[in-house]
């Protein structure tokens, strides 16, 4: 069965940026806790704690069935409510604010023949703009993009810009990357075997870009107001993921494993009433650069 397929491949996407990652870091390795939802399925949550370059992060696998909540029907605008979702969800939070924050999820959703898509995405959170980092980082993406759709890349990086917004703060989450939901043949042109090539293909630049991004930066000298700013960053990374965040909001409401659904959220993170960061300050012109429209690629 085609799921079947999507799963296997989603577990050995997990277990190749697993080691690629406990690598980079070289220190410690992945705890694994498998688990089972009530209702149907279960996963593999994986988390790396105190490492080298990692103060903490998580790659998580699932796979679940059953029935859809009705507030997830509505939303979904469906009638049938049995369902079935696959995916890869990541975040890492580096110790050095020098190395950027990563998000990367990739997911297949079914609830019959008619009814089934692909949704995805991968974005970058530094603390710091480097510009040679972000540009590094957009043009992978866009070349994974271009050997499926040229389109695809202008259109998914205008999507994440859209979706990654702090509405409250009005500034984004970060510099962006590509976000991606309900891809199915009707509406991009590729067959379902492409769609899921496709899938695995924006799952497979997370680990050339991590690495390259942890080795450029992991020794960087930082001071004690500099990683004051880390944690400023991180609470602005905290308040999307629990006003906004679609895929934290859809695990909730399915019941899903709390710990793995929360591994996203930084172990140290500070508000500070009113900060400024000092006019043409790095902290400044980091949030100069925190908008929509930047054409990194």
């Amino acid at each position: 069965m085609f799921k079947d397929q999507v799963v296997a491949a989603y577990q050995k996407i997990q277990d190749e940026i697993c080691q690629a990652l406990a690598l980079a870091d070289g220190k410690g390795r992945f705890e694994e806790e498998n688990w089972t939802r009530e209702g149907g399925g279960g996963g593999r949550t994986r988390i790396f704690q105190n490492g080298n370059v990692i103060e903490k992060g998580g790659v998580n696998f699932s796979a679940v069935y059953g029935k859809l909540p009705e507030a997830v029907k509505k939303a979904f605008k469906v009638e049938n409510d049995d369902f079935f979702a696959t995916g890869v969800s990541i975040v890492i939070h580096p110790s050095n604010p020098f190395v950027p924050i990563i998000h990367m999820n990739i997911r297949y959703f079914e609830m019959d023949e008619q009814t089934r898509w692909f949704g995805g995405g991968i974005d970058l959170t530094p603390h710091y703009v480097i510009d040679t980092d972000a540009r590094y980082f957009h043009h992978l993406l866009k070349q994974a993009c271009d050997e499926f759709d040229s389109s695809f890349y202008p259109k998914f990086k205008k999507q994440a810009d859209d979706y990654f917004f702090i509405k409250h703060r009005e500034e984004t989450r970060g510099i962006g990357g590509i976000f991606y939901d309900r891809l199915k043949p009707e509406n991009t042109g590729l067959d379902w075997e492409q769609l899921f090539n496709f899938s695995l293909g924006v799952g497979n630049t997370f680990i050339p870009i991590y690495t390259e991004l942890i080795d450029r930066n992991r020794d960087t000298e930082f001071t004690a107001e500099e990683q004051e700013w880390q944690y400023l960053r991180r609470s602005r990374y905290v308040e999307f993921n629990l006003v906004y965040d679609s895929g934290t909001k859809f695990g909730l409401e399915t019941n899903g494993r709390i710990e793995s659904i929360l591994m996203s959220l930084p172990p140290t993170v500070k508000w500070a009433y009113n900060h400024k960061p000092a006019e043409s300050s790095p902290e400044a012109q980091t949030l100069s650069k925190l908008i929509k429209g930047i054409d990194w690629a």
